[in-house]
């Protein structure tokens, strides 16, 4: 395996996409909200996120793909097309809910690898995650058949940068990719997919639970992910703070994809039935949800083929 792990075999949403196509709030915002709502309105009312000095006003300067928005609401985190030469990963400050200035590429050891740096998260403490493919087809190395990375974040720049432990590939042929850590850094959860034939066939998402230095996939990881595992492909984890609510992208290869969310009443719990959220329409991949619980941020792919950044919106039932 070469060096750039044909990067068919790394890149969930590029792969997907080619087997398919042939922080601090500002004042008087949504964020003010410290304490998560009883319950919620479905989510609505579609809308572009501007990225200022990185994309025109209708979206189409530059492709803007696998938003995170920190767990303090202040900085967004997103990677350039995963269908390019090179991705790599950028960062914005937040001026409202739908606008953010671009600070520029993430700086340190992020974007150093060559063919692939995406799909940020990051933990309440500033931990780091994100997946590239610089060291899985390193045989004999310590990366070896690892893509998950995580590092301290300060400043735009992570350093240094090692794979995650615990959670490499465990043989050829099987790639993690599309983590979310969760907001108290405890929690990893991340899509297995199954490209021994060349083409992903299967996906299975997983939940991996921290025990001192490294993570452990959960004994009852299937259990939990039961609801979100069918035949479909599914991937792009994102969890609330709580964890209680799960949202991810499920694709069924004849009708594209689509952004769903399960729900449970405890962490101890499986997640319930997904449901798909009717309000984001056309190749939309890659949730994102804000500390409030009330915006949910996506790429989608605009009408001139540019992916941008879309949010949609829910408020509190009376």
């Amino acid at each position: 395996m070469t060096a750039r792990l044909n990067l068919a075999l790394v890149a969930a949403t590029i792969l997907i996409q080619l087997f398919m196509s042939a922080g601090g709030a500002r004042a008087g915002s949504a964020y003010d909200s410290k304490v998560r709502p009883p319950a919620f309105t479905e989510f609505g009312n579609p809308e572009m996120v501007q990225i200022l000095g990185y994309n025109d006003n209708e979206g189409n300067s530059n492709d803007a793909m696998e938003p995170f928005i920190s767990r303090g609401g202040n900085l967004m985190f997103f990677n350039s097309s995963n269908a390019a030469a090179t991705t790599n990963l950028f960062w914005a400050t937040r001026i409202d809910d739908v606008t953010f200035q671009y600070q520029g590429e993430i700086g340190g050891e992020v974007n150093s690898s060559g063919p692939l740096d995406a799909v940020a998260s990051m933990d309440s403490n500033g931990a780091f995650y994100f997946i590239t493919n610089r060291s899985y087809g390193s045989a004999g190395a310590p990366g070896y058949l690892s893509t998950i990375y995580s590092g301290p974040f300060a400043d735009g720049a992570v350093t240094p940068v090692n794979p995650v432990p615990g959670v490499a590939a465990p043989k050829p042929g099987l790639v993690e990719f599309d983590e979310e850590i969760s907001a108290d850094g405890n929690t990893l959860y991340f899509t297995q997919g199954n490209f021994a034939t060349g083409n992903l066939t299967s996906t299975t998402m997983m939940v991996a639970t921290r025990q001192g230095g490294h993570f452990v996939v959960d004994p009852n990881s299937a259990k939990i992910m039961k609801t979100i595992n069918d035949r479909y492909l599914n991937y792009a984890a994102d969890t609330s703070a709580d964890e209680l609510e799960f949202f991810f992208t499920r694709t069924n290869l004849k009708l594209g994809p689509a952004i769903y969310v399960a729900t449970r009443k405890s962490t101890s719990k499986p997640f319930g039935k997904p449901k798909k959220i009717d309000a984001i329409t056309g190749f939309a991949e890659a949730p994102s949800i804000s500390p409030d619980d009330l915006s949910l941020y996506y790429h989608v792919k605009n009408p001139s083929g540019v992916f941008m950044i879309n949010r949609v919106t829910r408020t509190m039932k009376p």
